[in-house]
């Protein structure tokens, strides 16, 4: 057996290597071990699966095992998004296995755990669950069989009270959408054409590929709807593999940074919505948040990087907004989920209440703010644990950065290293990969390209 290691988000690994049956017989002997432990056969689990090569095959395994069990297993019909199955979770009061490597490599696969709650299995909860591994599930219940269910329309139902979608009719607003050949990509094209949301939608076809991209919703995997929004200058959405982040394009065709969108809409949330309480991002996120919850007078909470972080303080505090850099988010009311098909929802409806274009609301949240951000993201590919932490180490004897001094460390997710100029370097280990992620922010684009320089030199 190989090695077993629960990231940030579950349990990822390459399909026929470290994700085999052997492996995936362990995770999930692990899980109902949890599950009989907390309410015996009295709770109901859910199965859903990405469109990723044998995730449907895997998710159909998990549930005829789980089903011989003796627990009462609902396995999706087809390809669904993390987050519809995450809110049929919390609504059905349900435990929830989605089949997933969400934005990884087209080569990975892996098992997302989600709580009754509609979230991602916490840290206690995954320390029971490694703790279960080597575990063997035993029962004299009568075996079950699992049924077939389709999840869409439970989740439609509970958007459609969220999202304005009168208000949007009205504003004659036309987007582009690239499916990005991932699990929400049928699904946002059938919201928006069932609300006359007039529309250009390419890829939404299930390819275990994703069009020769990753499945993250980033500026260079997503050629095609730059070059669309630049030709018809209408805005332009995407979501990963699994449908739990969101990638925005602006009218000219322009990437619109996470953290951009992340005020956006409290901003909208706030003005438009009539919503109050806290704002909670990850330490990787940007410093552009801070000065305008500053400015709106909203408290922020810093967590470290991970949704299963956020979904914690959503559950515990009155948030209105819970997001990261990498494109994650989710709103009060919803699920304490990252979200991506209800964030791109959220902008075209802050869009319509604003009657502004998007690089507009860009310019108003930079004026907000007081100042620009620019940000960047380096991975450093090592070959153990060891030199990952070996360079962290390495950077918290530092006392200065190039001709900057450093004015504060902040251990709370690997290292951030604030600068006196109000530049900062945040280093921590991917909970996915075998990579070191280094971000750099900056008032100036030179001054993000000076400091990886310096990063380089100094590792």
């Amino acid at each position: 057996m190989s090695n077993i290691e629960f990231g940030t988000d579950g349990w990822r690994a390459v399909l026929g290597k470290d994700f085999n049956y052997e492996n995936t017989d362990k995770v999930i002997n692990a899980i109902a071990c949890y599950i009989f432990s907390e309410e015996k056969f009295n709770s109901k689990i859910i199965i859903g699966y990405d469109p990723r090569n044998k995730a449907d095959e895997f998710a159909s395994y998990i549930a005829e095992k789980l089903a011989f069990m003796g627990f009462d297993i609902e396995l999706s019909s087809k390809v669904v998004a993390t987050p519809v199955l995450a809110y049929c979770a919390l609504n059905r009061n349900a435990y929830a296995i989605m089949i997933t490597a969400s934005h990884n490599p087209p080569e990975y696969l892996g098992i997302k755990f989600i709580l009754k709650y509609g979230g991602p299995a916490d840290n206690p909860t995954i320390e029971k669950i490694v703790n279960n591994l080597e575990k063997t599930f035993n029962n004299n219940i009568t075996p079950k069989t699992p049924r077939k269910v389709s999840f869409n329309e439970e989740y439609i139902n509970h958007i459609s009270k969220i999202i304005d979608f009168e208000k949007i009719k009205h504003s004659k607003i036309e987007i582009n959408y690239d499916g990005h050949h991932g699990a929400g990509a049928k699904l946002f094209k059938e919201i928006i054409d069932d609300n006359k949301i007039k529309n250009i939608s390419i890829n939404l076809e299930r390819d275990i590929n994703f069009g020769g991209f990753m499945p993250d919703p980033k500026e260079k995997y997503l050629p095609e709807l730059k070059k669309l929004c630049k030709q018809n200058n209408n805005i332009g959405f995407s979501n990963d593999g699994d449908g739990d982040r969101f990638g925005v394009f602006n009218e000219k065709g322009e990437f619109v940074s996470a953290n951009e969108i992340i005020i956006i809409l409290l901003k909208h949330l706030i003005e438009n919505k009539g919503l109050t309480g806290k704002i909670a991002k990850t330490v990787g996120a940007s410093s552009i948040i801070d000065c305008a919850a500053k400015k709106l007078n909203i408290k922020v909470i810093e967590t470290p990087v991970g949704f299963k972080y956020l979904s914690e303080v959503m559950r515990n505090e009155d948030v209105i907004i819970a997001g990261e850099e990498s494109g994650g988010l989710s709103i009060k009311n919803h699920i304490p989920e990252k979200d991506g098909i209800i964030a791109n929802l959220l902008v075209i409806e802050a869009i319509a209440f604003y009657n502004k274009k998007l690089y507009e609301l860009q310019e108003d949240v930079k004026e907000l703010a007081g100042k620009s951000f620019f940000n960047s993201r380096t991975d450093l590919k090592l070959d153990s644990k060891k030199e990952q932490d070996d360079i962290i180490e390495k950077f918290k004897n530092y006392e200065k950065i190039g001709s900057l001094n450093i004015v504060r460390k902040n251990t709370l997710d690997g290292l951030k290293l604030y600068l006196e100029d109000g530049s900062s370097i945040l280093i921590r280990k991917s909970g996915t990969e075998p990579l070191l992620r280094v971000y750099f922010e900056s008032d100036k684009e030179e001054k993000i390209k000076i400091l990886n320089d310096v990063f380089k030199i100094l590792c």
